[in-house]
């Protein structure tokens, strides 16, 4: 087992260094491998090769055995794939055995996402007669038009907005950053929100770095901004259960369905892995199957 627990030390080292993934991720991705690993000693293995294929699904195998769902299976295999990549890059394997294996399909969940009408009504539920209702109109209309996560949305600053170039920059997983257009909506949003909310919204001779401000100049927390946009779901009557990252889903699919290229959409989101990005390929294509469906005489 040594070799294997050198070999898993050295990939996440480069998840962690060339990759720039998080603590929890890591975290994820090191309980997979020992897991994997586990299962190779069981089979008298101490080393990994070429011709593991087998044992994979075996391990996928077991793994469904003992009532794994097909996500949490797919999963680990992503983080196996991912540790033949690399060893293959790092040649200490020729070939990586892990590539002829696909996915488990019903792995594969769909995210929820909105329709363009649902997006907006949900983005004019806030008004714009109130601070308030300018801070947060502002909020939905960025958070749609750049596909932000909502921890990215509530820790920008000011200075992460150029509103003249039309863009934000994210600080987002492992510190990575990226630049990411926004459109003119949220841009006229941030426009009204800079000139006639954020300066009511902070009390007399107070300052803040961050661009939403909540009480006492603070940034508002992930937990307020949920609670504001459940609000704001049912105001708007949308009846599907709706998070800040249907947003981010919705944004991605809708980029997708108008025709953008996915290595663009994936560099938008900040994803490491295209495989990431791909699902959304597919939100877009059942959306054609319904509309299909719907409106094909044979349908």
């Amino acid at each position: 087992m040594h070799q294997l627990d050198f070999l898993a030390d050295e990939y996440l080292n480069y998840l962690l260094v060339e990759k720039g993934l998080g603590k929890k991720t890591l975290e994820a991705y090191s309980r997979d491998l020992i897991r994997y690993f586990e299962f190779l000693h069981k089979e008298s293995l101490e080393s990994v090769g070429e011709h593991d294929t087998a044992y994979i699904l075996k391990h996928l195998i077991d793994m469904k055995a003992d009532g794994l769902s097909a996500r949490s299976r797919a999963r680990h295999l992503v983080t196996i794939r991912g540790f033949y990549r690399f060893l293959v890059q790092e040649k200490v394997l020729r070939s990586d055995p892990s590539r002829t294996i696909d996915l488990p399909k019903s792995g594969l969940k769909l995210p929820e996402v909105l329709g363009t009408d649902e997006i907006e009504r949900l983005l004019a539920t806030p008004g714009t007669d109130t601070p308030r209702g300018l801070r947060n109109t502002a909020m939905l209309e960025l958070l749609y038009a750049s596909g932000l996560r909502v921890s990215e949305l509530t820790h920008l600053k000011l200075l992460d907005i150029n509103l003249e170039a039309g863009f934000v920059r994210v600080f987002g997983k492992g510190s990575k950053e990226r630049i990411v257009p926004m459109g003119s909506g949220a841009i006229n949003a941030l426009q009204a929100y800079l000139k006639s909310g954020r300066p009511k919204l902070l009390k007399t001779g107070q300052t803040s770095a961050y661009l939403f401000v909540a009480r006492a100049g603070k940034p508002m927390t992930r937990q307020g901004f949920w609670k504001l946009l459940r609000k704001c779901a049912l105001e708007a009557k949308l009846t599907s259960k709706i998070s800040p990252h249907t947003l981010r889903h919705s944004f991605a699919s809708h980029l997708l369905e108008g025709g953008a290229d996915l290595r663009a959409v994936q560099v938008m989101l900040g994803h490491v892995d295209i495989t990431t990005t791909q699902i959304y390929t597919h939100v877009a294509m059942e959306r054609l199957r319904e509309i299909h469906t719907r409106y094909h005489p044979r349908g």
